[in-house]
C-alpha cells in the first residue's frame, strides 16, 4: 500500500512580486533561502504579467512524438484505432485501456493489431454509448405511451360501465325485468374487475420498467461525469460545474477561483515502480486535495495526473494558499511502494491559481492557470503560481 508519514521539510516564506522574479531570487539567495533544487520547498508566486507560453504546444508536440515511438515500437499500423489506443495509454486518459496495455507488456512484453482490436471492441461493448442511450429513451418513450394508453383504457371502460349501468338501472323499475336485470349488472361488474385488475397490472408493470430504465439512465450519468479511478468527477463534470459556480458567484457578488495541479515527474512513477504504484499515486493525491472539497470547493481529475480546483467565495490568493497548503502536505509525506516495500522518491505536485472573474469567461482563466501551472514547472516545481490578472 502507499505508506504515508511526516518528514522534516518546511515551505520558506518567499514573497514574490509580478516582474521582480529573478531580483526577489538574487536577493533570496544573498539571505541564504533556498530553492527547490537546493532541498526546501518553494512557496506561491505570482507569474509575470504579459507573459506568453508555449506549455500546450510543448506538450501536445511531445505527446505526438511519444505516440509515433509507441506505434513504431510495436510494428502498428498507423491506423486512428492504434493512435487512440497509444494515447490513452500514454496519457492516462482511459483507465481500462492503460491497465490492459500494461498487462499485455508485462505478459508478452508487445502488443499486436489484432490484440488493439480485440480490446478496444471490448472496452467499447462496456460503455454507454449513444446508441445504448438511444435506446433506453426509446424504452422510456414506450413506457409512457403505453402507460398513458393504459390511463385511457381505465377511462374508457370506467366511463363504458358507467353507460350500461345507467341503461340496466332504469329497467329495475319493472319487475318482470328485475332478474335478468341484476343478472346483467353482476356481469357488467365482474367485466370491470376484471378489466381493472388487468390495467393495475399492465401499470405496475410498466412502473418496474420505468423505474429500471430511470436506475440505468442514473448510472449511464454518473459514469459519464465520474472518473473511475479517484472516484472524483471527471474533466466534463467539471466544466460543468465551473460555468455553473461561476454565474452563482457572480450572481452573490463573490470573488472564484481555480487552480490547475499537476503531479511532478509522473511518468518517472510509472516508469519506475509500475503503473499500479502510479494509480495508488494518483488516488492518494487525489484523496489529499479533496480533503478541502466542500459545497463551495470542487476537485476534479483533469486527465492523466492533472488536477482542477474550484473554490467559489475564496480570492485568488487565499485558493493560492490553500492549494500551497495541500502541495506542502504532499511534500512531507513518505510514500512506499507496496509491491517491494521500498521507499519512492518524494511525490510533489505543481499548480497555477487564476481569478475567474478577472478573465472574459472561465475557460480562459483556466487557461490562464494553467499557463501558471507551466512557469512554476520551469522554475523548478513543487511550487504554487498566481496568475497575472488579465485587463478587461
Amino acid at each position: 500500500m502507499v505508506g504515508m508519514r511526516d518528514t522534516a521539510t518546511h515551505s520558506p516564506a518567499i514573497a514574490v512580486q509580478a516582474g521582480l522574479t529573478d531580483r526577489i531570487a538574487r536577493w533570496a539567495s544573498r539571505l541564504g533561502v533556498k530553492g527547490e533544487d537546493e532541498g526546501e520547498d518553494a512557496a506561491p508566486v505570482r507569474t509575470p504579467p504579459g507573459q506568453t507560453f508555449s506549455r500546450e504546444v510543448d506538450r501536445r508536440r511531445q505527446l505526438y512524438q511519444d505516440i509515433g515511438s509507441f506505434l513504431f515500437a510495436h510494428d502498428l499500423d498507423l491506423t486512428p484505432l492504434n493512435f487512440g489506443v497509444a494515447h490513452d495509454y500514454l496519457t492516462g486518459n482511459d483507465h481500462g485501456i492503460e491497465k490492459a496495455v500494461a498487462a499485455v507488456l508485462a505478459e508478452r512484453g508487445k502488443i499486436t493489431n489484432g490484440w488493439v482490436e480485440s480490446v478496444v471492441a471490448s472496452a467499447t461493448n462496456k460503455d454507454v454509448t449513444p446508441e445504448s442511450l438511444h435506446e433506453m429513451l426509446e424504452k422510456v418513450e414506450e413506457n409512457l405511451s403505453q402507460f398513458t394508453g393504459l390511463v385511457d383504457e381505465s377511462r374508457n371502460s370506467a366511463k363504458d360501465y358507467g353507460v350500461a349501468l345507467q341503461e340496466q338501472v332504469r329497467d329495475l323499475s319493472d319487475e318482470a325485468k328485475a332478474e335478468p336485470v341484476l343478472a346483467k349488472l353482476i356481469s357488467l361488474t365482474r367485466s370491470m374487475v376484471e378489466k381493472t385488475r388487468l390495467v393495475e397490472n399492465q401499470m405496475r408493470d410498466s412502473a418496474k420498467q420505468t423505474r429500471a430504465l430511470q436506475q440505468s439512465l442514473e448510472s449511464a450519468r454518473r459514469a459519464a461525469e465520474q472518473d473511475h479511478l479517484t472516484g472524483l468527477p471527471n474533466r466534463r463534470a467539471f466544466e460543468t460545474t465551473l460555468a455553473a459556480e461561476t454565474l452563482a458567484a457572480q450572481a452573490a457578488n463573490e470573488p472564484i477561483s481555480v487552480a490547475f495541479c499537476d503531479i511532478d515527474h509522473f511518468k518517472v512513477v510509472n516508469d519506475t515502480h509500475g503503473h499500479e504504484t502510479g494509480d495508488r499515486v494518483l488516488k492518494f493525491v487525489s484523496g489529499l486535495l479533496a480533503k478541502v472539497s466542500n459545497d463551495k470547493c470542487h476537485v476534479a481529475r483533469h486527465g492523466g495526473e492533472e488536477f482542477v480546483m474550484l473554490f467559489r467565495g475564496k480570492t485568488a490568493a487565499e485558493a493560492c494558499a490553500m492549494v500551497d497548503a495541500a502541495r506542502a502536505d504532499l511534500a512531507t509525506r513518505s510514500l512506499v511502494n507496496r509491491s517491494t516495500g521500498t521507499r519512492m522518491e518524494r511525490v510533489t505536485f505543481s499548480a497555477g491559481v487564476a481569478n475567474v472573474l478577472a478573465y472574459e469567461d472561465p475557460r480562459a482563466a483556466l487557461k490562464a492557470a494553467d499557463r501558471a501551472l507551466y512557469l512554476a514547472k520551469e522554475h523548478g516545481r513543487n511550487r504554487v503560481y498566481l496568475a497575472a490578472e488579465a485587463p478587461l
